[in-house]
């Protein structure tokens, strides 16, 4: 499977937002269509709480559409999502998307009514300095 054009990218800003990445990328293999989502990664959230799990899908949306980026992008977190679900409950899925994207596209009305109604957790990143500016959940 090819790795998003921001993959290291996002990789790097999770590093450094305290995350491990664990799986690069995380195969879902205990289904009858075997699933690849972009990262997994755990991080210590204290002694008391224990470990958190996430899932990353990375999205570029770098086509001449933003809007058929945005479908194809909410289909497969989707699916993605209900596979977790069967296999590795235990995690969070996130969909990275680009700051511009994050503060034009889905900052729309009828992108962020999409994107409750389906309840898509994002991280949002910045290309430039390789770090998160925002997580949704």
């Amino acid at each position: 499977m090819a790795k998003d054009k921001y993959h290291y990218i996002v990789k790097e800003a999770l590093i450094k937002d305290g995350w491990t990445i664990t799986h690069d990328p995380l195969r879902l293999s205990n289904l009858t269509r075997p699933v690849e989502i972009d990262l997994g990664a755990e991080r210590l959230i204290g002694a008391q709480r224990g470990t958190e799990y996430i899932a990353v899908e990375i999205k570029s949306f770098l086509s001449l559409s933003e809007l058929h980026d945005f479908y194809k992008a909410i289909g497969q977190f989707s699916y993605y999502r209900e596979a977790m679900e069967e296999v590795e409950p235990i995690r969070v899925l996130f969909l990275a998307v680009p700051s511009p994207v994050y503060e034009g596209f889905f900052m729309e009305p009828i992108s962020q009514k999409v994107l409750k109604n389906y309840d898509i957790k994002i991280i949002v990143y910045d290309i430039e300095n390789k770090i998160i500016v925002k997580w949704k959940k």
